[in-house]
């Protein structure tokens, strides 16, 4: 390894930014978004415990076998941090319903949440200590992001993995108290755990990503504490993560430090709450389906032809017209439309056991036809737009379209109530009632939360 010029490399700067953030950024606005992203988190990881990719996962020799005081959430296995983090991170993203971001092409708090979550248990941390660094590492993820895409996301990686670590390694190295030049190291260590490719999506694989990338975040950072070295140039070197993931010519560095922290990424509106439990690119189509449905009074047996028109980086892992599992289902924009168009609301059930082959949905995905907008262009900011056309027997043809419908935040955020019924419904999954009330009225108050594990305890199955 080198001896570069301190602060020199990438990762050296972004260290000595990450250490130096200025934690007075963080306002009462940054805290309240914040804070619901992280309920809104643990809600879907209480939910995705009993799902197959995190069941299947906990059977396989040698997981989650450590000793130690960290929990699983939703059950009552304790752990070590690590595996509670690969098995949490994991299922924080079993059911898709976990929160997204345009700019990093993917999910920006599954990554972070579970390690947060692991450290603060075993060391005795609060609630502010959590937020602190679940901010630190939505910045670097997102920053990182703004270099890389939508390059990288078109290539086929999966940044909720390829970025999220890097994320996760800010987070749990803020947490931990590293130093500049240990976390540089333990970002350069982050480079080199970096994976995930967008093949595996609709199977289990697809959550594994999650766990294994905030796993890895975490064990990078605990790996630089113990001295582990690295390169820092491990992200601009010839043969480092930019050149190697995008390759020359398809990254901006200058772009990963332009207006750092100014203001911070926690506020921008281009990050959203799932209102739906499935991939985040159906949704604006969802969205426009359930207009359709409720305004204009539209009736499955009326349906001569529907037409779905996402922006074109929105279908290539959402076109799937005969999806084959509860998984795959979740990566369909036709079965997601159809379903919308039937009974007017998508829910956690739609994407459990045989209900992707309800034959009344079926007849509308046989209708159905998915291409790109063509008047949604590939440079445009927004991203996240839909049209949906529904011709009907008698000839009537209705559409609804939107430019831009990135979950629910920023100027949409989903109100107190919304936020409670999306957490209890999927905490009743696996918890009592009392146990996921007193949860929830911990987790809005997370700031003044004195010790994490006052909350974990009642997560606890």
């Amino acid at each position: 390894m080198t001896n570069p010029d301190h602060h020199g490399y990438v990762l050296e700067r972004m260290a000595q930014l990450i250490c130096n953030f200025d934690l007075t950024k963080v306002s009462e606005s940054a805290v309240n978004l914040s804070r619901t992203a992280i309920v809104d988190t643990v809600g879907v990881t209480v939910a995705g415990v009993i799902e197959p990719c995190v069941t299947n996962l906990l059977r396989t020799p040698g997981v989650a076998t450590a000793p130690g005081i960290c929990s699983i959430l939703g059950t009552a296995l304790k752990t070590s941090a690590l595996d509670a983090t690969f098995i949490n991170g994991t299922a924080s993203h079993a059911l898709d319903y976990d929160d997204f971001s345009q700019p990093m092409g993917g999910h920006q708090s599954a990554p972070l949440v579970p390690p947060l979550i692991a450290i603060a248990e075993e060391r005795g941390l609060s609630g502010l200590a959590v937020i602190n660094s679940y901010v630190v590492g939505i910045e670097t993820e997102i920053r990182l992001a703004r270099g890389v895409n939508f390059f990288h996301y078109d290539i086929g990686w999966h940044p909720t993995a390829t970025l999220g670590v890097f994320g996760a390694t800010a987070a749990a190295g803020h947490m931990i108290g590293l130093d500049e030049r240990k976390l540089a190291i333990a970002m350069a260590i982050a480079a080199s755990f970096a994976s995930g490719i967008k093949a595996n999506f609709g199977t289990m694989v697809k959550p594994l990503h999650v766990g294994q990338c905030a796993r890895n975040g975490l064990l990078a950072a605990l790996m630089a504490d113990a001295g582990y070295d690295a390169n820092p140039a491990a992200l601009e070197h010839k043969q480092g993560f930019l050149n190697t993931f995008n390759g020359p010519g398809n990254f901006d560095i200058d772009a990963i430090f332009e207006n750092w922290a100014n203001p911070i990424e926690i506020l921008s509106p281009t990050m959203g709450l799932k209102q739906f439990p499935c991939c985040g690119s159906t949704h604006p189509a969802i969205a426009m389906a359930l207009k359709l449905r409720q305004e204009e009074s539209i009736r499955p047996e009326d349906i001569a032809d529907v037409q779905i028109m996402p922006h074109r980086r929105r279908l290539p892992h959402t076109d799937n017209p005969d999806p084959q599992t509860s998984l795959a289902a979740k990566f369909s924009v036709q079965y997601a439309v159809a379903r919308a168009l039937v009974q007017g609301a998508v829910r956690l059930g739609d994407f459990e056991g045989d209900a992707h082959f309800d034959p009344v949905v079926r007849s509308v995905m046989e209708k159905s036809r998915a291409f790109p907008h063509p008047d949604m262009p590939d440079d445009s900011p927004e991203q996240f737009g839909a049209e949906v056309i529904v011709t009907l027997k008698n000839g009537a043809v209705h559409a609804r379209r939107i430019n831009s419908l990135i979950g629910r935040g920023g100027d949409y955020p989903l109100t107190s109530d919304e936020l409670w019924e999306k957490f209890s419904d999927c905490a009743k999954r696996v918890l009592p009632v009392q146990r996921y009330t007193e949860a929830f009225e911990l987790l809005n108050q997370l700031e003044r939360v004195d010790d994490i594990r006052k909350i974990t305890a009642l997560l606890s199955a």
